[in-house]
C-alpha cells in the first residue's frame, strides 16, 4: 500500500481504526514510559541501569522526533500545524534533548512537559474508552490535569533544587510531596526551595492551587449535582445516557424520549 500524506495524517490522528489505534497507544506508552524513565533517573539506581534507560530515553526521543516531522509533512496547513497547540506540546517533548547536545542545559527543564503529550488522548477519550458518559469524561479530565500539572511542578521543582539542596529534595517523591502541599496551602515548612528559582516556582505553585484547585474542584461539585438530578434513558436518536428526570426530548438532537 503505497502511503500518502492524507493517509499518514487520517492515520497520526484517527483513534478508531486498528492500525490507527496501535500508532496512538504506541505514543501513549512511549510518553508514559520516558516520564517513567525521568523519574526513575532520581533515584540512587546501578549505573548499568542508568546507561540503559539514557540509550531508551535516547531512541523514544528519537521517535518523538520523527513523529512530529511525519505530522508536519502529512498536514494540510502547516504554518498552521505549526502554531497549533498539540505542535507546541509537540516540540517542548523534543527540543530539550536536542538544544542539550549544544550545551543549552537549562532548557532540559522542559522535558518534564512530556507528559502533556497525553492531553490530545485524553480529550479524544481514548485512553479511557469505557468512559461512555459527558460526566465521566469531564471527571477524568479534571483529574488528569491536576496530575499532569502537580507532575510537571515536581519535575521542574527537583531539576532546580536538587543540585543545590540535596538533602531537602532527594527524590522525585520528595519534590512531589513539596508540590501537593504547596499547591493546596497547606504550606507544612517542613521542605523549602533555597534557590530563586526555586522560590519562584513555589510561588507560581500557590498561584496556580489558589487559581486552579478550587475551580476544578467546583466544576466536579456541578457536575455531581447534576447528574444526581438525572436518570438513564437512553436517546434513539443519538445513544446518549442521561437525561433530566423531567425530560421530554433528548437535549442534544432533540429527538422524542419513550
Amino acid at each position: 500500500m503505497v502511503i500518502t500524506r492524507e493517509n499518514l495524517d487520517f492515520y497520526l490522528r484517527d483513534l478508531q481504526t486498528p492500525l490507527g489505534k496501535i500508532i496512538n497507544l504506541s505514543i501513549v506508552v512511549l510518553v508514559m514510559l520516558s516520564s517513567g524513565i525521568f523519574v526513575a533517573q532520581t533515584y540512587l539506581i546501578p549505573q548499568s541501569i542508568s546507561f540503559v534507560l539514557n540509550i531508551v530515553d535516547i531512541l523514544i526521543i528519537n521517535i518523538f522526533a520523527v513523529e512530529y516531522l511525519l505530522r508536519l509533512w502529512s498536514a494540510e496547513n502547516r504554518i498552521q500545524y505549526i502554531f497549533s497547540f498539540y505542535s507546541i506540546i509537540d516540540l517542548i517533548a523534543i527540543l530539550p534533548f536536542f538544544m542539550g547536545i549544544i550545551d543549552m542545559s537549562y532548557i532540559r527543564l522542559l522535558r518534564w512537559f512530556r507528559i502533556l503529550r497525553l492531553i490530545r488522548y485524553v480529550d479524544r477519550k481514548f485512553l479511557f474508552g469505557h468512559i461512555t458518559t459527558e460526566d465521566g469524561a469531564i471527571f477524568t479530565r479534571i483529574l488528569f490535569t491536576l496530575f499532569a500539572i502537580i507532575f510537571v511542578y515536581s519535575g521542574l521543582i527537583y531539576q532546580v533544587e536538587h543540585p543545590v539542596n540535596p538533602q531537602v529534595f532527594t527524590t522525585f517523591v520528595d519534590a512531589m510531596y513539596f508540590s501537593i502541599v504547596t499547591m493546596t496551602t497547606v504550606g507544612f515548612g517542613d521542605v523549602t526551595p533555597v534557590s530563586q528559582i526555586g522560590r519562584l516556582l513555589t510561588v507560581l505553585m500557590i498561584l496556580t492551587g489558589i487559581a486552579l484547585i478550587p475551580w476544578q474542584v467546583g466544576d466536579l461539585i456541578k457536575r455531581i449535582v447534576k447528574t444526581a438530578n438525572e436518570v438513564e434513558t437512553i436517546c434513539p436518536g443519538c445513544g446518549l445516557d442521561f437525561h433530566d428526570e423531567d425530560a421530554k426530548f433528548c437535549k442534544i438532537c432533540g429527538t422524542k424520549l419513550s
